[in-house]
């Protein structure tokens, strides 16, 4: 699986354009997250791979990858609560980090493993990073794009006072 990583990290930095008939190649689930559907596409057939969307976009963001990766891999793409086809429960507490990281659980399970390759862009790398951390066991590797370590993004935080990382500290968001 080591070996495969520097693969994965290629070949999603150079993904080709994506032919129009990867819409119709992807197939459609539902992953039951405690009582909240969770989407995800699947292609392609090997280990999985789970990419995670940033704010504010949704699975198709990851068209380009899915179809580089598809024929060495078994690509899956969700779509996080809130967004696009997965369920949007109300409140604030439903879109908790431990929610979100258990989501990537289910959807791992629900694609009949028991671990996967973890990719995350931006907010969706912020729960990349955070699965990783609750669940090595499920982690067989982690790639997170246009994201910090956790560390260094709260340092960030901490110190931004303008811009959208304020609106989000505040719960404006």
């Amino acid at each position: 699986m080591r070996r495969l990583l520097p693969c994965v990290l290629i070949l999603i930095v150079l993904a080709a354009a994506t032919r129009a008939d990867l819409l119709d190649e992807v197939t459609h689930h539902y992953a039951d997250s405690d009582g909240v559907k969770i989407h995800y596409v699947s292609v392609g057939q090997g280990p999985l791979v789970v990419m995670i969307h940033g704010f504010p976009d949704y699975w198709y963001t990851w068209r380009h990858q899915m179809d580089a990766l598809k024929g060495d891999l078994r690509v899956v793409a969700m779509d996080t609560r809130g967004y696009n086809r997965s369920d949007k429960p109300e409140g604030i507490e439903s879109y908790a980090m431990p929610k979100l990281i258990d989501d990537v659980a289910t959807v791992i399970r629900d694609a009949g493993e028991d671990s996967a390759i973890i990719v995350g862009h931006d907010w969706g790398g912020a729960i990349a990073w955070q699965f990783a951390f609750a669940n090595p066991e499920m982690t067989d590797a982690l790639v997170v794009l246009n994201l910090p370590h956790p560390v260094g993004l709260i340092r960030e935080f901490d110190k931004s006072s303008t811009g959208y990382a304020r609106v989000f500290r505040e719960g404006k968001a």
